[in-house]
């Protein structure tokens, strides 16, 4: 049974979510509402045992939401509770919003999946490979092929990642810094492009699946391609047409007061402040999102709120339209949500390794191909994908279920883990 609190918070949530047009009772959508009150249970449990400092989730069903709440704290130190319209960093969540944008200019007929990248970029085009990835002295062969636009969405395209660069002592690592692809908040699409045209692939492409900067990759080719800025295209073309009024690359001032905390554990176990808005309680660091950055990351660089992410996936798994807007055709949602890896890249090459047993890749989502002893009941040809601060969304075809789980937390929390099966339970036999 719900307590009055709980109660009241549901009706406040009905009317203020940013949601309303789109929500129904859960047994609208064959849901059942002792099930989703499961969920509300176990994410309230991370907050009482000092897991996270908030959450919120969110699952819908049939194009329609049926469940949004928010738990504990946004900001502990100013006892600040969570909101529904709560702004989250979601970091590499932006990697399917700007793959739609990639399928929308192939719709158009502006861009080609199988096209080289340097039809598009010359920079990238000729580049070697290095013979072996980790070697400390460098030695280059010729590629094989072009990398492809497809290449860039699903990780095969032989580029680096960023994040192991910046202390790595093999030879790539060390043209990495030299030519400042270690302080990518410097650059701008453009400026990261030219550089990366400088130094090797670490593999032949299409030969692994390795998960790296093509990502942002993809953020210049846009600009190139539509002839707009990045963030004008997503602005214009997804954000307003499918009304998400509170995601971009950074937080306006009049929402300061909206953007979340970031925390991790102590060795007490409890929390501390890892990033805080401005103006907030704790440390603010150089990407706390509170203004706009020269770098408009394609792979990681959104910050957005439940009722917006909301209707990115309901429109995905509406098979590109929401409430009766089409953003996306059919074929072209179906094509970049389905596995486009062959079997011997299969599972992901990502650690930790249970929670990618499984799955393949699509154009900038997972999608399971297999189903495993992790999760039993994720269903073959769920897709979605994670942000490294504790956030996930994923998206089951044949269940027509989305769910999101949206906290702040380093190292990444099990919330979404131990939502997951919960939400498929939740589904009415019929």
């Amino acid at each position: 049974m719900q307590s009055t609190s709980h109660q009241k918070k549901t009706k406040m949530i009905l009317k203020d979510d940013g949601t309303s047009e789109l929500r129904v009772a859960p047994h609208e959508v064959g849901l059942s509402v002792k099930g989703l009150a499961r969920i509300s249970t176990a994410a309230q449990a991370f907050i009482d045992d000092r897991q996270l400092a908030g959450a919120v989730t969110v699952v819908a069903r049939r194009g329609k939401v049926t469940h949004l709440e928010a738990y504990g704290m946004m900001d502990l130190a100013a006892n600040k509770p969570m909101q529904t319209d709560t702004i989250f960093r979601i970091y590499s969540m932006t990697k399917p919003i700007a793959a739609a944008a990639v399928m929308m200019l192939c719709e158009e007929g502006k861009l080609q999946l199988n096209a080289p990248v340097s039809t598009y970029l010359p920079e990238l085009g000729g580049l070697k490979v290095a013979a072996a990835a980790d070697a400390e002295t460098l030695t280059l062969v010729e590629a094989n092929r072009d990398m492809t636009v497809r290449d860039l969405m699903r990780h095969t395209s032989g580029l680096p990642g960023a994040a192991r660069y910046m202390a790595g002592q093999t030879a790539v690592d060390k043209r990495y810094r030299e030519e400042g692809l270690h302080l990518l908040h410097e650059c701008n699409l453009q400026e990261m492009v030219e550089r990366l045209g400088r130094i090797p692939l670490l593999y032949q492409p299409g030969a692994k699946w390795h998960y790296s900067i093509a990502a942002d990759v993809l953020g210049r080719l846009i600009e190139v391609v539509s002839g707009q800025p990045f963030d004008v295209f997503l602005s214009e073309r997804i954000f307003q047409p499918l009304g998400m009024v509170d995601t971009g690359f950074y937080v306006p001032a009049d929402k300061i007061d909206r953007l979340a905390g970031m925390y991790g554990p102590t060795s007490e176990g409890g929390l501390q402040v890892i990033d805080a808005p401005e103006g907030g309680t704790g440390h603010v660091s150089e990407n706390s999102f509170i203004e706009k950055p020269k770098f408009l990351s394609a792979g990681g660089g959104l910050v957005s709120t439940a009722a917006d992410f909301s209707r990115f996936c309901l429109m995905l798994s509406c098979k590109g339209v929401l409430a009766g807007k089409r953003l996306m055709k059919t074929a072209s949602v179906e094509l970049m949500t389905h596995n486009h890896l062959p079997v011997h890249l299969i599972p992901l090459d990502k650690k930790p390794d249970k929670r990618y047993a499984g799955l393949g890749f699509g154009l900038s989502v997972s999608v399971r191909v297999q189903q495993t002893d992790w999760i039993p009941t994720s269903q073959v040809g769920e897709y979605g994908w994670i942000g490294g601060a504790s956030t996930e969304f994923w998206i089951s075809p044949r269940d027509e279920l989305v769910a999101i789980t949206l906290a702040q937390h380093i190292p990444f929390s099990e919330l979404s883990e131990r939502i997951k099966p919960l939400a498929y339970a939740a589904i009415l036999k019929e």
